[in-house]
């Protein structure tokens, strides 16, 4: 593969991954979803390394992380620096530093799967690439995030 082919492909990864954070923090869930395969997961783990959710699929993507948000909630998502190694014209890898702050109105639930009313993370994206056939757009086909830190309000 040559030089400039790699480098328009990592472009375009940046991109994808600009639009994940941007949909998030419009809380734009169906278009969030739709960055994904199909058959697309996510999986959130806790800074002890534990899986915190397990998400298969865009209906489940858009419905669970959708959770988080809501009328007075403000989401926040910073990527920094990343690492993207493109394995081939139609898959590549990457790692994404990464930072989020989600602030809850006062007197929002609490639950297990969200057990705060103010979060602030810090950690990395992993994320798995694929090229799909048809429009030929790079979609998300895996992402874990790995947690170095989390700090909880209530």
């Amino acid at each position: 593969m040559e030089a400039i082919e790699r480098l328009g492909i990592t472009e375009e990864l940046r991109r994808l991954m600009a639009r994940y954070v941007r949909y998030a923090d419009h809380q734009r869930w169906d278009d969030l979803a739709n960055l994904f395969t199909p058959d697309g997961t996510f999986t959130p783990h806790k800074p002890d390394g534990t899986v915190w959710l397990r998400m298969n699929g865009r209906d489940e993507i858009a419905a669970t992380v959708g959770s988080s948000g809501g009328p007075g909630v403000t989401l926040i998502h910073h990527l920094f620096s990343d690492e993207i190694d493109v394995d081939s014209g139609t898959t590549a890898h990457g790692v994404f530093a990464m930072e989020d702050i989600v602030t809850r109105p006062e007197g929002a639930g609490v639950s297990e799967t969200i057990p705060f009313r103010g979060m602030h993370g810090f950690g990395h994206y992993h994320a798995r690439f694929v090229k799909v056939d048809g429009d030929g757009s790079w979609r998300i086909a895996e992402l874990k995030q790995t947690r170095i830190r989390l700090d909880f309000t209530d």
